[in-house]
């Protein structure tokens, strides 16, 4: 592992254990190079996966986008990492168990949205005001109609 500091091949594992989730290894690392500390993680990862993008742009899927993405919905919102993270994890299992190679773009779209709407609404509907490219006052009341529709299924199934 190269050390994001100094650039040095040479660095140490300190410490392993399992995150929360145990979907992955924490590492703590040492440089002895320029003697900095630093954390990576290390995931399963089943099959490569390609997004196909609109016009039939192609590009290597990027978890970290999707938690990225997450993270702005939830810009100020009460949802800490640690669930932004659990969701980004089921997220890549359903598209890995979905047993293609190539996923569009909009499939992960809605992952993301049905990921958003169970961890904050708000969160949900700012995501989805920008991924269904809103651009009536009325286009909100539609997706609350959607969304309330949604919640009292799932208040029935409880």
């Amino acid at each position: 592992m190269r050390c994001p500091f100094c650039s040095s091949d040479e660095t140490q594992v300190k410490d392993s254990r399992p995150s929360e989730d145990n979907s992955a290894i924490r590492r703590r690392r040492s440089c002895p190079g320029c003697g900095a500390r630093f954390t990576t993680f290390e995931r399963v990862q089943l099959r490569e996966m390609t997004v196909l993008k609109a016009g039939d742009r192609r590009q290597p899927f990027d978890r970290d986008k999707v938690i990225k993405s997450m993270q702005v919905a939830l810009r100020k919102r009460p949802v800490d990492l640690e669930q932004i993270e659990k969701s980004a994890n089921s997220i890549v299992r359903q598209l890995e168990s979905m047993g293609d190679p190539e996923v569009t773009s909009q499939q992960i779209g809605e992952l993301v949205m049905k990921a958003l709407a169970r961890l904050d609404t708000v969160a949900f509907i700012r995501y989805a005001s920008v991924y269904k490219d809103f651009s009536r006052p009325e286009d909100f009341n539609d997706l609350l109609e959607d969304l309330g529709d949604v919640q009292q299924a799932q208040e029935a199934a409880e």
